[in-house]
């Protein structure tokens, strides 16, 4: 902008202050009017208020939406790297070619910060804490939501546009009292076949909540217990990866804020206390710490030894162990036999977070005992489990992991996992199902796959192989000539602890 027309839109604003009524009690804001210094505009129900705020003792103002409850609960700043030097020197305005504008008069009218859009005429606040700009035709052009700062409240995605490759996460504040931004982020990851939240910080990955799972993230079993006040959906297509909630009818406003120190907090508005009260943190200990306890480790918090390795695996460094060094997990103990005599079968470890998903695969029209077949039916498939656990039983769909397993903990209201171990290690306890004959399970058949039984539900027995046929030719083909078998967790003591 040039210095001739910076000095005249500085002068039509100065006029436009001087003769507009206040815009303190109005939600809108359009190009006939501005706000200055104390002024703000304020949503329709009074929910929200958009204004600016100082920090630092007052010797830094930025441009921000907070609860009007709460004006301590900002949930979005504008001018984030680019602080003001004292509110009267602010002037928000909608310029005329229809972008939202900050300018600092303390500086000749200099821009401190543009929303960067084109062709509105009105800008609005609404209840939902959503800044909209719109055209004439009141078609949005741009909007708050679609650039979060370090808040999310009710209505606001996180995730991933892809058709055009637009994010919409979180960034942490640099302090308690510096909304710069931070080092932590909180993003989805749409590179697996099944997405879930991290969180970075400092360019390492710190904490991740496990894929949906139909309900929840796997991470979170808390977010059941909240679906009385809250309304959670997850949508996974073509154009889009996200999640969103909503404050169901009647309950306090709330807000998930990721803070200064990469802690996630899911906050709800105490009325009669006049406070926050969190609901849920993450991460909540120390086995949300990701990779703790290493590929194929497992974590436990309430073993004074924390971390362990699934059956069939050992530490990779036993020394490193016994110095509570456990971030470089599991070995198997056995190599897998895939193609070999000895056969492969599933352990079955209950109630866990499941694994990082990244370098997953997602079939959701699969069923669970059809995702035990094709796993063992790929050499390099190490694991699966139910990609929806919606309608009882042991759930449906299908992911498969195809290397090591991540970031794995046992959780309260936690997923099975089946994990592929060498028949060997599974013991003498492997049930073989009904149907099954001992030719079918031994000999020459290249892999086994296993047994599948459902939490709660009944055995769920494979078709058992034609007479006569030689156990050589049941597996390769994998169609109804194939037996499940699972060694079912009895007790944690079969994970290995040091």
């Amino acid at each position: 902008m040039g210095q001739s027309h910076r000095r005249l839109l500085l002068v039509s604003l100065s006029v436009l202050l001087l003769t507009a009524t206040p815009v303190a009690a109005d939600s809108t804001l359009t190009q006939r009017s501005a706000i200055a210094a104390d002024q703000r505009l304020v949503s329709p129900g009074d929910v929200f208020q958009l204004g600016l705020f100082p920090v630092a003792n007052g010797t830094k103002w930025f441009l921000g939406i907070w609860f009007t409850v709460s004006p301590a609960a900002v949930i979005w700043v504008a001018n984030r790297d680019r602080p003001l030097n004292a509110s009267s020197s602010g002037i928000l305005a909608l310029s005329g070619r229809g972008d939202l504008v900050l300018l600092d008069a303390a500086r000749d009218n200099e821009t401190v910060w543009s929303s960067n859009s084109s062709s509105a005429t009105v800008a609005q606040l609404r209840d939902n804490g959503n800044l909209v700009l719109a055209d004439a035709a009141g078609a949005v052009v741009w909007q708050s939501f679609e650039h979060p700062t370090n808040t999310f409240v009710a209505e606001m995605r996180c995730g991933k546009d892809l058709r055009t490759g637009a994010l919409w996460a979180l960034s942490s504040w640099r302090g308690a009292d510096d909304p710069s931004p931070g080092d932590f982020r909180y993003v989805m990851d749409t590179s697996s076949g099944s997405p879930e939240l991290h969180v970075w910080g400092k360019g390492r990955k710190t904490y991740r909540t496990g894929p949906w799972n139909g309900m929840r993230f796997s991470g979170i079993p808390e977010m059941t217990a909240f679906e009385d006040m809250f309304e959670f959906r997850f949508t996974n297509t073509t154009d889009e990866v996200s999640y969103v909630f909503r404050d169901r009818a009647g309950s306090p406003v709330s807000r998930v804020v990721l803070n200064e120190t990469g802690v996630m907090q899911r906050m709800v508005w105490d009325q009669a206390a006049v406070t926050w009260s969190v609901f849920w943190s993450g991460p909540r200990d120390q086995c949300d710490r990701y990779g703790l306890c290493g590929a194929f480790g497992v974590c436990n918090v309430v073993d004074a030894v924390v971390c362990g390795c699934v059956r069939g695996f050992r530490p990779s460094s036993p020394a490193e162990w016994r110095m509570r060094n456990a971030s470089g997990g599991c070995a198997r103990s056995t190599p897998l036999q895939c193609g070999l005599g000895g056969g492969d079968g599933f352990y079955a470890l209950r109630g866990v977070k499941l694994p990082e998903t990244h370098g997953s695969s997602v079939d959701a029209s699969a069923s669970l005992e059809e995702c035990g077949r094709r796993c063992l039916a790929n050499c390099s498939c190490t694991a699966y489990a139910a990609s929806d656990i919606r309608g009882g039983g042991g759930g449906s769909g299908c992911i498969q992991w195809f290397g090591e397993l991540m970031d794995t903990r046992f959780v309260d209201g936690g997923q099975d996992l089946f994990v592929r171990l060498a028949m060997s290690d599974l013991g003498s306890n492997a049930r073989r199902p009904r149907g099954c004959s001992e030719e079918a399970l031994s000999g020459e058949q290249s892999a086994r796959p296993e047994r599948v039984q459902e939490r709660g539900g009944p055995d769920r027995q494979a078709a058992a192989p034609q007479p006569g046929t030689p156990a050589r030719l049941l597996h390769p083909l994998l169609g109804q000539d194939t037996c499940l078998r699972i060694h079912e967790q009895q007790e944690l003591g079969h994970l290995y602890f040091w």
